[in-house]
């Protein structure tokens, strides 16, 4: 990349490429964890694929920094994990997980590229953008190669254009419910997806966290995303559509952590923030009053669950600073006279 000499990052530049960093140096961990770990053969070209990429960041944000004269961030190293300890999940998660993280990777990206402005930045962000689809294609191939791929349901294909006719088709909590639409059948398969991710990660991280109060975070986050994926799949049973299958009988029944319980906490912070993103793509594509109040309670539920999340890690001291604004109150408060 070609720097644009003399042109200051933007705020929107320097966070996302801060938080890009933070989020791969704990990929880079993870994905140590797992090349160890993986049996089939099939699936360690995938692993070994995301490693390179967040290598690759990992290699251009420091450059960039560098440059900047910007501190570098500490994020995650190998003292984040024990690629030694025990196989925690089966292969089976592991080629999930890393459909799952690659999607993350696209839904980021793909907010983040709008708002940059830097030409060397933009392109970083394509670059990230187009490795991180074909890390997906791959992912999702495989998937299906091996049966393991869950299509979303399918619903009859329409006969002729319709216009809403009636204000009840905004209606959900009286009287006669319309069908789902196949946007808030999209949604709710997703939501029961990612729900699931989490709902496997917290029993596993459960099971090997040092810390009590972190033991409990987690267990305590394994209940909210069982109960948000049941309600989402009652959604679909109503309308006699299949839920997708739960991923819990993959992780083994082991307590030696492979993973700090920092790294652990920021991993399940980084899983309710995209749950909370989510929520609010589902809001704006859902028009039955029902379920737009469904998601913005099921939010407020996942945000408190993440605000008490953090203060875990400011305790404990491992939260890193965002970059921020200048405080210029406190500049003036102390100034010298």
């Amino acid at each position: 990349m070609k720097k644009e000499h003399n042109i200051q990052l933007t705020s929107a530049e320097l966070f996302s490429l801060w938080s890009t960093y933070i989020a791969d140096s704990m990929a880079i961990c993870v994905f140590t964890y797992l090349l160890h770990k993986v049996k089939d053969t099939e699936i360690t070209p995938i692993i070994e694929h995301g490693m390179k990429i967040s290598n690759e960041h990992i290699s251009i944000i420091e450059g960039l920094f560098k440059e900047e004269g910007i501190p570098i961030p500490i994020g995650f190293t190998v003292d984040d994990v024990n690629p030694n300890a025990p196989r925690l999940f089966q292969d089976g998660f592991f080629l999930n997980y890393m459909k799952h993280m690659a999607k993350g990777g696209l839904l980021t990206y793909s907010m983040i590229l709008p708002n940059i402005v830097r030409k060397d930045i933009r392109e970083f962000f394509s670059s990230a953008l187009t490795s991180t689809n074909v890390l997906y294609n791959e992912t999702t191939s495989l998937l299906a190669s091996k049966g393991l791929e869950i299509r979303p349901p399918y619903i009859p294909y329409p006969k002729e254009v319709e216009f809403v006719k009636k204000q009840s088709f905004l209606a959900g909590w009286f009287g006669e419910q319309r069908p789902l639409t196949a946007a808030e059948v999209m949604h709710f398969y997703a939501n029961i997806q990612t729900n699931k991710l989490g709902e496997a990660l917290t029993i596993g991280f459960a099971q090997v966290a040092k810390s009590k109060e972190v033991t409990e975070y987690f267990q305590r986050g394994k209940e909210i995303a069982k109960k948000h994926r049941e309600i989402f799949a009652n959604y679909l049973s109503d309308y006699d559509l299949p839920a997708p299958m739960t991923w819990d009988h993959d992780v083994e029944n082991v307590t030696e952590s492979p993973f700090s319980d920092k790294l652990m906490m920021f991993h399940i912070g980084i899983l309710s923030s995209n749950g909370m993103g989510n929520y609010g793509l589902a809001i704006s594509q859902s028009q039955r009053r029902d379920i737009t109040t469904a998601y913005t309670r099921l939010s407020a539920e996942i945000g408190k669950y993440a605000e008490d999340g953090l203060n875990i890690m400011i305790d404990n001291e491992w939260l890193e600073k965002v970059p921020h604004a200048a405080d210029r109150g406190e500049l003036v408060k102390h100034k010298r006279v």
